[in-house]
């Protein structure tokens, strides 16, 4: 018996016509691989790797990753750029973040039809270097976020309740500079006392303000409204917010950094760049006694062994041990 016959497929839409120039396909490796990157901060680390990597092919000081022959390179070329870039004296994690990069335009290479499978594999078969140092930065002792606040308060310009809820949205969830950076009224749910926070590779995450970041917090949006937009939006030299059709728009990850930098040179403290107030958020929470997985999920880390790495209290314990020991007083024999 015959299988009866299936049903004809209903015909699809046309697609409407358009402009022969409207959508240009992207042919340089370098341009898809940054457009395949989810947020602005990320595509500006990438491009920085890319041209870094181009300036030393090339010699070429002013030279970029755009237009250049990426699709040529082969297993010989990339080894020896692995070897050039350990020898520039930057940390393994630099290095590495560069490889990544150069792996990646690779493979765009590929997949844009440009260097074979095989010659990909070969050229993007590059070891990442072994390294086990501690995070970089250092720990942010409470007086100076005081002292810190205390500037911004004496501020009677927008800026001034602005600056001091950004600082007390660092110290509080340990978000990354674009974290903070990106943030929108949205994600702030004062019952909650939460934001919801896009990390790397775009994934969500919720993070926790304390009550007084949220009284710091609710004096800035009094001043800043409730329109829809940037969380904390930069603000021009006469006060005005900057706004772009009619919402406040967002700063960029380095916006925050120097307005860290700004502040705590006004209260006479040190050098601290926002991984520090993260750094500082990690070890306190773990100091507290919170387990690794809850503190991994709070900070957005990919693997617990990466929070892990911030945990201060075995070098308290080693620190303690030594601190058992008697230096000998000086005395002839």
């Amino acid at each position: 018996m015959d299988a009866p016959a299936l049903p004809a497929m209903p015909a699809l839409p046309a697609m409407p016509a358009l402009p022969a120039d409207a959508i240009a396909p992207a042919t340089d490796p370098y341009r898809v691989y940054l457009d395949s990157l989810a947020g602005a901060e990320s595509r500006r680390t990438m491009a920085g790797c890319l041209d870094r990597i181009a300036r030393v092919l090339t010699g070429d000081d002013d030279a970029t990753g755009a237009g250049q022959p990426w699709h040529l390179l082969r297993y010989e070329h990339t080894v020896r750029i692995r070897a050039i870039l350990t020898g520039q004296g930057w940390s393994p994690a630099h290095v590495n973040k560069h490889l990544v990069a150069l792996r990646r335009v690779l493979r765009e290479s590929w997949r844009l039809g440009k260097m074979t499978a095989e010659d990909y594999q070969r050229a993007a078969d590059l070891p990442t270097l072994r390294h086990d140092r501690l995070p970089a930065g250092s720990h942010v002792p409470p007086e100076v976020v005081g002292a810190v606040l205390a500037v911004c308060e004496h501020d009677d310009t927008p800026a001034g309740p602005r600056d001091a809820a950004l600082v007390a949205a660092l110290y509080s969830t340990g978000c990354r500079r674009a974290e903070i950076a990106g943030l929108t009224l949205a994600d702030y749910d004062p019952g909650a006392r939460s934001l919801r926070v896009r990390g790397k590779r775009d994934r969500e995450r919720m993070a926790y303000l304390t009550g007084p970041a949220i009284g710091r917090l609710e004096r800035w949006l009094a001043i800043r409204g409730q329109a829809p937009g940037a969380l904390f939006c930069p603000i021009s030299r006469n006060g005005r917010l900057r706004i772009r059709d009619g919402v406040p728009v967002a700063m960029t990850g380095q916006a925050v950094a120097d307005i860290l930098t700004r502040r705590l040179a006004a209260a006479g403290a040190g050098r601290k760049t926002p991984h520090d107030f993260r750094r500082t958020f990690i070890g306190e929470l773990l100091d507290a006694g919170v387990d690794l997985a809850t503190a991994q999920a709070l900070v957005g880390h990919a693997s617990p062994a990466t929070t892990a790495r911030y945990d201060r209290r075995p070098e308290h314990r080693r620190r303690e041990a030594v601190d058992r020991l008697t230096l000998p007083e000086a005395r002839s024999l």
